[in-house]
């Protein structure tokens, strides 16, 4: 693994999420019937991309150790965010991934997107994170920082809904 910017690693998948950091949860139901396609189109970059998202990635597929840069903005406003996969997990109830920050991101801390399937066989997307500034602006962002993430976690739901519903 390269140099995480953080030392709870993996919390998102195990939880509790860690003490000194904003935490964020958002959860989503999907279209019935679309664990299968919506799991592909997470672990695939695929709905980081529908979502408007640029990504940067030296491997087609979310995997343990993979780089990633997500990109958000446009033109010379995009701002990156280097992060590396630490956890990948993909069953027939469950998939999905978490990363974490990594030197020039300008939060630290880690970030989860899962698909599920309940007893009831109901379709779930959830965001799960852990951030806290890592720069200056970002400090100075404050609440609007935090409901551009918040903002951002819906419109990732509202996206990978509108891609299921779509097969």
């Amino acid at each position: 693994m390269s140099e995480l910017t953080y030392p709870e690693v993996g919390a998102t998948r195990a939880g509790p999420l860690p003490a000194g950091y904003h935490h964020l949860r958002h959860r989503r139901r999907l279209p019935d019937g679309c664990f299968a396609g919506a799991a592909e189109a997470v672990l695939s970059w695929r709905l980081h991309r529908a979502a408007g998202v640029r990504m940067r990635s030296d491997a087609p597929r979310a995997a343990s150790g993979v780089a990633v840069t997500p990109g958000l903005g446009l033109g010379p406003l995009r701002i990156w965010g280097p992060c590396e996969v630490v956890w990948v997990e993909q069953g027939d109830r469950r998939a999905g991934f978490g990363y974490g920050t990594l030197p020039g991101h300008p939060e630290r801390g880690e970030e989860a997107f899962v698909v599920s399937r309940d007893d009831s066989g109901a379709v779930w997307f959830e965001v799960c994170a852990f951030s806290r500034p890592d720069r200056w602006s970002m400090r100075a962002a404050g609440p609007i920082g935090r409901a551009v993430q918040h903002g951002y976690a819906w419109w990732l739901g509202r996206t990978l809904s509108r891609l299921c519903a779509r097969r």
